[in-house]
């Protein structure tokens, strides 16, 4: 029997190898070759973490589990990934959709935070393939779940978690720094509610974590030429060992899955260079495919599914 009703699970997309990054690179920057300078860059931080990230994994198991999920919650749907820059290309796997008889759908970016760059990005694509197939789905677009309290409370466990690891005198000298994905400054220009999400859920956390002070730090911004939203965590981390901090833990806020920004530029860039200073970085580990994460994901659908579709 045919499940007309589906979720599409959308992810960034990385390079399965080595061989796969230069044209990668050049699909994020929208078909203009990188320089071989920044590709050959990209390669040498995909080999430092073993040649290749295990997102598309993660995300498979996400959508498994996810799809077991919602049947125990008398949610029978089937649940499709499709990535952003690399395949299977959101396309792709919209034209699979169709292919098997899926009429309704809900798209969600596994991404917790909008903005017109980032989520609005995956939106601009679903919307493409839509019209490119001949508009066969009735589509529910999820934009944020940010403020999804099962997320919210996930992720103040995992700071709590984390903080419980550290020795007495190692939380008396530590500090909670939430960090996300850069984006180019230009984005306050059209109010755009990134940066704001990401402060309110951060401080959310801290709530619920009971924490008396917290910083935000950005991370990862990308190599062109205009300016990017700082501070830059490797600058910042400078500026705690300044103040006397001798432990950074390191909440990537605005990532779910364990790829090449948490395992290069977090685990080798940012620990070292907390390392080079004297004092050392722990990090909250990614909700990944972990129960916690799918039954966030669980509800993020449930409640777009209450509201009518697009």
């Amino acid at each position: 029997m045919v499940n007309e009703n589906a979720v599409l699970l959308m992810a960034y997309g990385t390079p399965d190898t080595l061989d796969d990054v230069t044209e990668y690179f050049t699909h994020i920057r929208g078909g203009r070759r990188p320089s071989d300078e920044a590709i050959a860059n990209l390669e040498a931080r995909y080999r430092r973490i073993g040649g290749a990230t295990p997102l598309r994994l993660i995300t498979e198991s996400v959508r498994d589990n996810l799809e077991r999920q919602l049947a125990g919650e008398g949610m029978r749907r089937s649940v499709y990934v499709g990535m952003k820059h690399w395949h299977p290309f959101i396309a792709e796997t919209m034209r699979t959709m169709r292919e098997s008889g899926v009429r309704r759908v809900t798209a969600v970016a596994l991404a917790p935070h909008y903005s017109r760059l980032s989520v609005g990005a995956y939106r601009h694509a679903v919307e493409a393939a839509q019209q490119e197939l001949g508009n066969p789905f009735d589509i529910t677009f999820v934009d944020r779940w940010s403020d999804e309290p099962a997320f919210l409370t996930m992720m103040a466990d995992r700071v709590t978690t984390l903080l419980g690891h550290l020795t007495a005198n190692e939380r008396k000298a530590a500090v909670v720094v939430f960090s996300a994905h850069s984006l180019p400054e230009r984005i306050r220009e059209w109010d755009d509610p990134y940066e704001r999400e990401l402060l309110a859920s951060s401080a959310e956390v801290a709530r619920r974590a009971n924490l008396t002070d917290w910083r935000f730090a950005w991370q990862s911004a990308g190599g062109t030429a205009e300016p990017w939203l700082r501070p830059d965590i490797l600058d910042y981390i400078e500026t705690l060992a300044a103040e006397g901090f001798e432990t950074v833990v390191q909440v990537p806020i605005g990532f779910v899955s364990d790829h090449l920004e948490i395992l290069y530029d977090i685990d080798i860039e940012a620990a070292e260079t907390a390392r080079v200073l004297g004092m050392q970085l722990v990090r909250t580990e990614l909700p990944n495919a972990t129960p916690e994460f799918i039954r966030v994901l669980a509800s993020v659908v449930a409640n777009a599914e209450s509201v009518p579709a697009e």
